[in-house]
Protein backbone atom coordinates (compact mmCIF):
# COMPACT_ATOMS: atom_id res chain seq x y z
CA UNK A 1 0.00 0.00 0.00
CA UNK A 2 2.97 2.29 -0.43
CA UNK A 3 2.41 3.10 -4.12
CA UNK A 4 -0.99 4.66 -4.62
CA UNK A 5 -1.14 3.72 -8.31
CA UNK A 6 -1.04 0.01 -7.35
CA UNK A 7 -3.79 0.35 -4.76
CA UNK A 8 -7.35 -0.78 -5.36
CA UNK A 9 -9.83 1.54 -3.69
CA UNK A 10 -13.11 0.43 -2.14
CA UNK A 11 -15.14 1.98 -4.95
CA UNK A 12 -13.03 0.31 -7.64
CA UNK A 13 -13.39 -3.01 -5.84
CA UNK A 14 -17.18 -2.65 -5.43
CA UNK A 15 -17.67 -1.89 -9.13
CA UNK A 16 -15.38 -4.75 -10.15
CA UNK A 17 -17.33 -7.16 -7.93
CA UNK A 18 -20.72 -6.09 -9.25
CA UNK A 19 -20.48 -9.00 -11.67
CA UNK A 20 -20.77 -11.35 -8.66
CA UNK A 21 -24.49 -10.64 -8.69
CA UNK A 22 -26.22 -11.59 -11.96
CA UNK A 23 -28.75 -9.00 -12.97
CA UNK A 24 -27.24 -6.39 -10.65
CA UNK A 25 -27.98 -2.84 -11.75
CA UNK A 26 -25.48 -1.13 -9.48
CA UNK A 27 -27.95 -0.53 -6.66
CA UNK A 28 -25.99 -2.46 -4.03
CA UNK A 29 -22.75 -0.89 -5.31
CA UNK A 30 -24.17 2.62 -4.81
CA UNK A 31 -25.42 1.69 -1.34
CA UNK A 32 -22.00 0.35 -0.31
CA UNK A 33 -20.37 3.49 -1.73
CA UNK A 34 -22.54 5.68 0.53
CA UNK A 35 -21.69 3.52 3.56
CA UNK A 36 -18.03 4.25 2.81
CA UNK A 37 -18.75 8.00 2.73
CA UNK A 38 -20.66 7.94 6.03
CA UNK A 39 -17.92 5.92 7.74
CA UNK A 40 -15.32 8.53 6.72
CA UNK A 41 -17.44 11.29 8.30
CA UNK A 42 -17.85 9.29 11.52
CA UNK A 43 -14.14 8.41 11.49
CA UNK A 44 -13.24 12.10 11.29
CA UNK A 45 -15.47 12.82 14.29
CA UNK A 46 -14.04 9.89 16.28
CA UNK A 47 -10.48 11.04 15.61
CA UNK A 48 -11.10 14.58 16.84
CA UNK A 49 -13.67 13.70 19.51
CA UNK A 50 -11.43 14.96 22.31
CA UNK A 51 -11.06 18.35 20.62
CA UNK A 52 -14.73 19.19 20.21
CA UNK A 53 -17.87 18.90 22.28
CA UNK A 54 -18.64 15.38 21.16
CA UNK A 55 -17.41 13.26 24.05
CA UNK A 56 -19.54 12.11 26.95
CA UNK A 57 -23.19 11.26 27.43
CA UNK A 58 -25.95 12.75 25.31
CA UNK A 59 -28.41 12.85 28.19
CA UNK A 60 -30.88 10.34 26.73
CA UNK A 61 -31.24 6.59 26.91
CA UNK A 62 -31.67 4.41 23.84
CA UNK A 63 -34.31 1.71 23.40
CA UNK A 64 -31.98 -0.75 25.17
CA UNK A 65 -32.06 1.40 28.32
CA UNK A 66 -28.41 2.38 27.87
CA UNK A 67 -27.05 5.91 28.18
CA UNK A 68 -26.53 7.35 24.72
CA UNK A 69 -23.14 8.87 24.03
CA UNK A 70 -22.96 12.06 21.94
CA UNK A 71 -20.93 10.22 19.35
CA UNK A 72 -23.61 7.45 19.22
CA UNK A 73 -26.16 10.02 18.13
CA UNK A 74 -23.70 11.66 15.72
CA UNK A 75 -22.93 8.33 14.02
CA UNK A 76 -26.59 7.34 13.89
CA UNK A 77 -27.57 10.64 12.29
CA UNK A 78 -24.82 10.63 9.65
CA UNK A 79 -25.39 7.05 8.56
CA UNK A 80 -29.14 7.68 8.27
CA UNK A 81 -28.53 10.86 6.23
CA UNK A 82 -26.12 9.04 3.89
CA UNK A 83 -28.54 6.15 3.39
CA UNK A 84 -31.43 8.49 2.66
CA UNK A 85 -29.31 10.44 0.16
CA UNK A 86 -28.35 7.36 -1.86
CA UNK A 87 -31.96 6.47 -2.77
CA UNK A 88 -31.27 2.71 -2.74
CA UNK A 89 -32.52 2.18 0.81
CA UNK A 90 -36.19 2.43 1.81
CA UNK A 91 -35.80 2.07 5.58
CA UNK A 92 -33.26 1.80 8.40
CA UNK A 93 -33.36 -0.09 11.69
CA UNK A 94 -30.88 1.19 14.25
CA UNK A 95 -29.99 0.00 17.71
CA UNK A 96 -30.47 3.61 18.82
CA UNK A 97 -34.11 3.87 17.69
CA UNK A 98 -37.13 1.98 18.97
CA UNK A 99 -38.96 1.92 15.63
CA UNK A 100 -37.72 1.57 12.06
CA UNK A 101 -36.92 4.80 10.22
CA UNK A 102 -38.89 4.88 6.97
CA UNK A 103 -37.81 7.00 4.00
CA UNK A 104 -41.07 7.98 2.30
CA UNK A 105 -39.81 10.21 -0.51
CA UNK A 106 -40.54 8.86 -4.00
CA UNK A 107 -36.93 7.89 -4.74
CA UNK A 108 -36.41 5.96 -1.50
CA UNK A 109 -39.80 4.21 -1.68
CA UNK A 110 -38.48 2.49 -4.80
CA UNK A 111 -35.28 1.50 -2.98
CA UNK A 112 -34.50 -2.20 -3.12
CA UNK A 113 -32.85 -2.59 0.29
CA UNK A 114 -33.33 -2.16 4.03
CA UNK A 115 -30.41 -1.46 6.32
CA UNK A 116 -29.87 -2.54 9.95
CA UNK A 117 -27.03 -1.09 12.03
CA UNK A 118 -25.34 -0.58 15.33
CA UNK A 119 -23.98 2.89 14.51
CA UNK A 120 -21.34 2.88 17.23
CA UNK A 121 -20.54 -0.43 18.89
CA UNK A 122 -18.50 -0.21 22.10
CA UNK A 123 -19.38 3.45 22.61
CA UNK A 124 -18.74 3.23 26.36
CA UNK A 125 -15.06 3.04 25.34
CA UNK A 126 -15.12 6.41 23.52
CA UNK A 127 -14.01 8.54 26.43
CA UNK A 128 -10.97 6.35 27.12
CA UNK A 129 -9.72 6.16 23.51
CA UNK A 130 -10.33 2.44 22.97
CA UNK A 131 -11.28 1.02 19.56
CA UNK A 132 -14.96 1.26 18.64
CA UNK A 133 -16.87 0.43 15.47
CA UNK A 134 -19.97 0.43 13.27
CA UNK A 135 -21.76 -2.80 12.34
CA UNK A 136 -24.20 -3.02 9.42
CA UNK A 137 -26.43 -5.49 7.64
CA UNK A 138 -28.30 -5.21 4.32
CA UNK A 139 -31.39 -7.14 3.19
CA UNK A 140 -33.59 -7.02 0.11
CA UNK A 141 -36.96 -5.69 1.12
CA UNK A 142 -39.97 -8.06 1.10
CA UNK A 143 -42.62 -5.38 0.55
CA UNK A 144 -43.29 -4.19 -3.02
CA UNK A 145 -41.01 -1.45 -4.32
CA UNK A 146 -42.82 1.87 -4.54
CA UNK A 147 -44.66 1.27 -1.27
CA UNK A 148 -43.66 2.36 2.22
CA UNK A 149 -41.36 -0.15 3.95
CA UNK A 150 -42.70 -2.37 6.74
CA UNK A 151 -41.14 -3.95 9.82
CA UNK A 152 -41.48 -7.37 8.15
CA UNK A 153 -38.78 -6.24 5.69
CA UNK A 154 -36.33 -6.47 8.59
CA UNK A 155 -37.52 -9.61 10.36
CA UNK A 156 -35.63 -11.98 8.09
CA UNK A 157 -33.18 -14.76 8.88
CA UNK A 158 -29.50 -13.84 8.64
CA UNK A 159 -29.16 -16.21 5.69
CA UNK A 160 -31.14 -13.63 3.69
CA UNK A 161 -28.50 -10.91 4.09
CA UNK A 162 -27.12 -9.62 0.80
CA UNK A 163 -24.22 -7.82 2.50
CA UNK A 164 -22.84 -7.18 5.96
CA UNK A 165 -19.80 -5.50 7.40
CA UNK A 166 -18.20 -3.41 10.06
CA UNK A 167 -15.93 -0.39 10.34
CA UNK A 168 -13.36 -0.39 13.12
CA UNK A 169 -12.08 2.98 14.28
CA UNK A 170 -8.72 2.09 15.83
CA UNK A 171 -5.03 2.78 15.31
CA UNK A 172 -6.06 2.65 11.68
CA UNK A 173 -9.60 2.71 10.32
CA UNK A 174 -10.75 -0.41 8.49
CA UNK A 175 -13.91 -1.38 6.65
CA UNK A 176 -14.49 -5.14 6.42
CA UNK A 177 -17.44 -6.50 4.45
CA UNK A 178 -18.92 -9.44 2.59
CA UNK A 179 -21.59 -9.89 -0.06
CA UNK A 180 -21.52 -13.67 0.31
CA UNK A 181 -18.43 -14.08 -1.88
CA UNK A 182 -15.72 -14.04 0.79
CA UNK A 183 -14.54 -11.31 3.14
CA UNK A 184 -12.36 -8.35 2.21
CA UNK A 185 -10.82 -5.61 4.35
CA UNK A 186 -10.02 -2.02 3.38
CA UNK A 187 -7.83 0.38 5.34
CA UNK A 188 -8.47 4.12 5.18
CA UNK A 189 -5.44 5.92 3.74
CA UNK A 190 -5.68 9.44 5.20
CA UNK A 191 -3.27 10.86 2.62
CA UNK A 192 -5.77 10.25 -0.21
CA UNK A 193 -8.98 9.94 1.82
CA UNK A 194 -9.83 6.53 0.38
CA UNK A 195 -10.40 3.05 1.71
CA UNK A 196 -7.82 0.81 0.02
CA UNK A 197 -7.83 -2.97 -0.25
CA UNK A 198 -5.39 -4.17 2.43
CA UNK A 199 -6.77 -7.58 3.47
CA UNK A 200 -8.06 -9.47 0.41
CA UNK A 201 -10.02 -12.70 0.88
CA UNK A 202 -9.69 -12.92 4.67
CA UNK A 203 -9.64 -16.49 6.03
CA UNK A 204 -9.85 -17.00 9.76
CA UNK A 205 -7.72 -19.80 11.28
CA UNK A 206 -9.60 -23.02 12.16
CA UNK A 207 -8.35 -22.68 15.71
CA UNK A 208 -6.54 -20.07 17.79
CA UNK A 209 -5.13 -19.23 21.19
CA UNK A 210 -7.44 -16.38 22.23
CA UNK A 211 -10.74 -16.54 24.09
CA UNK A 212 -12.68 -13.29 24.52
CA UNK A 213 -15.26 -13.09 27.29
CA UNK A 214 -16.07 -10.76 30.16
CA UNK A 215 -14.83 -13.01 32.97
CA UNK A 216 -16.14 -10.50 35.51
CA UNK A 217 -19.55 -12.10 34.90
CA UNK A 218 -18.20 -15.61 35.59
CA UNK A 219 -20.50 -16.26 38.55
CA UNK A 220 -23.55 -15.72 36.29
CA UNK A 221 -22.45 -17.90 33.36
CA UNK A 222 -24.01 -21.26 32.43
CA UNK A 223 -22.04 -24.24 33.73
CA UNK A 224 -20.92 -25.19 30.21
CA UNK A 225 -19.30 -21.78 29.72
CA UNK A 226 -17.60 -21.93 33.13
CA UNK A 227 -16.16 -25.35 32.28
CA UNK A 228 -14.99 -24.15 28.86
CA UNK A 229 -13.14 -21.21 30.46
CA UNK A 230 -11.36 -23.64 32.81
CA UNK A 231 -10.54 -25.82 29.78
CA UNK A 232 -8.95 -22.76 28.10
CA UNK A 233 -6.81 -22.15 31.18
CA UNK A 234 -5.49 -25.71 31.59
CA UNK A 235 -2.06 -26.82 30.42
CA UNK A 236 -2.18 -29.25 27.50
CA UNK A 237 0.70 -29.33 25.02
CA UNK A 238 -1.21 -31.26 22.36
CA UNK A 239 -3.94 -28.63 22.03
CA UNK A 240 -1.54 -25.73 22.63
CA UNK A 241 -3.22 -24.69 25.88
CA UNK A 242 -3.48 -22.63 27.98
CA UNK A 243 -5.09 -20.06 25.74
CA UNK A 244 -4.78 -16.29 26.18
CA UNK A 245 -7.66 -14.21 27.52
CA UNK A 246 -8.25 -10.97 25.58
CA UNK A 247 -11.38 -8.86 26.09
CA UNK A 248 -11.75 -5.25 24.92
CA UNK A 249 -15.47 -4.84 25.50
CA UNK A 250 -16.12 -3.71 21.94
CA UNK A 251 -17.55 -6.53 19.79
CA UNK A 252 -16.02 -5.14 16.58
CA UNK A 253 -12.53 -4.88 18.10
CA UNK A 254 -12.63 -8.29 19.79
CA UNK A 255 -14.07 -10.03 16.73
CA UNK A 256 -11.67 -8.29 14.32
CA UNK A 257 -8.61 -9.45 16.25
CA UNK A 258 -9.90 -13.02 16.45
CA UNK A 259 -10.91 -13.01 12.78
CA UNK A 260 -7.34 -12.27 11.74
CA UNK A 261 -5.43 -14.21 14.41
CA UNK A 262 -7.81 -17.00 15.38
CA UNK A 263 -9.89 -17.16 18.54
CA UNK A 264 -13.39 -17.25 19.96
CA UNK A 265 -15.70 -14.46 21.15
CA UNK A 266 -18.27 -15.46 23.78
CA UNK A 267 -21.21 -13.44 25.09
CA UNK A 268 -23.45 -16.02 26.78
CA UNK A 269 -26.76 -15.74 28.55
CA UNK A 270 -26.45 -14.81 32.22
CA UNK A 271 -28.78 -14.67 35.21
CA UNK A 272 -29.33 -10.98 34.49
CA UNK A 273 -29.77 -11.50 30.72
CA UNK A 274 -31.22 -15.02 30.29
CA UNK A 275 -31.69 -14.47 26.54
CA UNK A 276 -28.23 -13.00 26.05
CA UNK A 277 -27.39 -9.33 25.63
CA UNK A 278 -26.22 -8.84 22.04
CA UNK A 279 -28.82 -7.96 19.42
CA UNK A 280 -29.54 -10.54 16.75
CA UNK A 281 -30.21 -8.06 13.95
CA UNK A 282 -27.62 -5.35 14.59
CA UNK A 283 -24.67 -7.33 15.91
CA UNK A 284 -24.97 -11.11 15.71
CA UNK A 285 -26.34 -11.59 12.18
CA UNK A 286 -23.82 -9.33 10.38
CA UNK A 287 -20.86 -10.63 12.42
CA UNK A 288 -22.03 -14.24 11.89
CA UNK A 289 -22.26 -13.68 8.11
CA UNK A 290 -18.70 -12.35 8.05
CA UNK A 291 -17.44 -15.17 10.32
CA UNK A 292 -18.91 -17.88 8.09
CA UNK A 293 -17.69 -16.26 4.89
CA UNK A 294 -14.18 -16.23 6.38
CA UNK A 295 -14.39 -19.93 7.25
CA UNK A 296 -15.49 -19.50 10.87
CA UNK A 297 -18.62 -20.34 12.80
CA UNK A 298 -21.33 -18.50 14.74
CA UNK A 299 -23.93 -20.03 17.03
CA UNK A 300 -26.18 -19.22 19.99
CA UNK A 301 -24.79 -22.32 21.70
CA UNK A 302 -27.22 -24.75 20.11
CA UNK A 303 -28.09 -23.47 16.64
CA UNK A 304 -26.57 -21.51 13.78
CA UNK A 305 -27.14 -17.78 14.29
CA UNK A 306 -28.02 -17.14 10.65
CA UNK A 307 -31.01 -19.53 10.74
CA UNK A 308 -32.78 -17.80 13.66
CA UNK A 309 -35.97 -16.05 12.56
CA UNK A 310 -36.18 -12.70 14.43
CA UNK A 311 -39.46 -12.16 16.24
CA UNK A 312 -38.78 -8.52 17.11
CA UNK A 313 -36.53 -5.65 16.04
CA UNK A 314 -34.35 -5.62 19.16
CA UNK A 315 -34.25 -9.35 19.93
CA UNK A 316 -31.23 -10.56 21.90
CA UNK A 317 -29.42 -13.89 21.71
CA UNK A 318 -26.40 -15.60 23.29
CA UNK A 319 -23.42 -15.38 20.91
CA UNK A 320 -20.44 -17.63 20.27
CA UNK A 321 -18.34 -16.90 17.18
CA UNK A 322 -14.86 -17.26 15.74
CA UNK A 323 -12.57 -20.12 14.79
CA UNK A 324 -14.64 -23.18 13.87
CA UNK A 325 -12.86 -25.71 16.09
CA UNK A 326 -13.09 -23.47 19.14
CA UNK A 327 -16.80 -22.76 18.65
CA UNK A 328 -17.49 -26.49 18.19
CA UNK A 329 -15.61 -27.27 21.41
CA UNK A 330 -17.68 -24.68 23.28
CA UNK A 331 -20.88 -26.24 21.93
CA UNK A 332 -19.70 -29.64 23.20
CA UNK A 333 -19.28 -28.22 26.72
CA UNK A 334 -22.66 -26.49 26.59
CA UNK A 335 -24.43 -29.61 25.34
CA UNK A 336 -22.79 -31.89 27.91
CA UNK A 337 -23.35 -29.72 30.97
CA UNK A 338 -26.83 -28.63 29.95
CA UNK A 339 -27.92 -32.26 29.85
CA UNK A 340 -26.58 -33.46 33.20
Amino acid sequence: MTEHNNVQTLNQFIIQRQSDHPGAKGELSRLLHHIGIASKIVNRAVNKAGLVDILGEHGDRNVQGEDQQKLDVFADTHFIDALKACGECCAVASEENEEIIIFDDELSKHGKYVFAMDPLDGSSNIDVNVSIGTIFSIYERLSPRGEVAKIEDFLQEGTKQVAAGYIIYGSSTMLVYTTGKGVNGFTLDPSIGEFCLSHPNIKTPKTGKIYSINEGNYINFPMGVKKYIKYCQEYDQKSNRPYTSRYIGSLVADFHRNLLNGGIFIYPQTRKNPNGKLRLMYECNPIAFIAEQAGGKATDGTQRILTIKPSSLHERVPFYTGSTNMVKKTEEFLHFFNNI
